[in-house]
């Protein structure tokens, strides 16, 4: 069940042709990333710390517009996946860049709503951002990729990708397995 989770969880992220054999990798490479985020997001919501997300923002703009200079997948690339010999981080497809502007649009809203002192447009917007993001790390949801897919008409694939869904691979093989006890039956085996 959890390599199917992984699986929706990647192919959300607009890796579509990722398989069951790729989630070994690529699930823990992609989570690299919102991990980091998550650990600076919260000590700024602690410390209500604009400077933080103003530049965790732009880094994630930069991310957005530039997939092959996201500092994070050459972090990965460099510390984890080179010196171990893993497959490396190809720049990121269009959900996952959706997503990283969507969490940049609300940093961006963060700091700015802390730098001018509305305290409760903050406060609203940290809370999205921290559901957001316990929703990814804990529930291998990515609002923004979903969201992207939504917005392109993509629903049923998008819907396909949710963390409690079956994946295509697993429906595909609970497909042959009935067809094939309902052609043994047939044949009276």
């Amino acid at each position: 069940m959890e390599r199917s989770v992984q699986l929706n969880f990647i192919q959300q992220q607009g890796f579509r042709n990722a398989t069951a054999s790729d989630c070994e990798f690529q699930y823990l490479a992609l989570m690299v990333q919102p991990r980091l985020i998550g650990i600076i997001v919260v000590s700024s919501i602690i410390f209500q710390s604009w400077p933080l997300f103003l530049i965790l923002s732009a880094v994630l703009w930069g991310s957005a517009f530039l997939p092959a200079k996201n500092p994070f997948d050459a972090l990965y690339n460099g510390l984890i996946a080179g010196p171990k010999g893993l497959p490396r981080l190809t720049p990121a497809p269009g959900p996952r860049r959706f997503a990283q502007g969507m969490a940049a649009s609300f940093m961006l809203g963060i700091s700015l709503s802390i730098l001018f002192e509305w305290h409760v447009a903050a406060w609203i917007l940290e809370g999205f951002l921290a559901v957001a993001l316990g929703a990814l790390i804990f529930g291998k949801f990515c609002l923004g990729s979903y969201t992207f897919l939504l917005l392109r008409g993509e629903a049923a694939f998008a819907k396909r990708t949710l963390p409690w869904s079956r994946s295509t691979e697993r429906c595909r093989v609970r497909r042959f397995v009935t067809r094939a006890r309902a052609t043994m039956t047939r044949s009276g085996r």
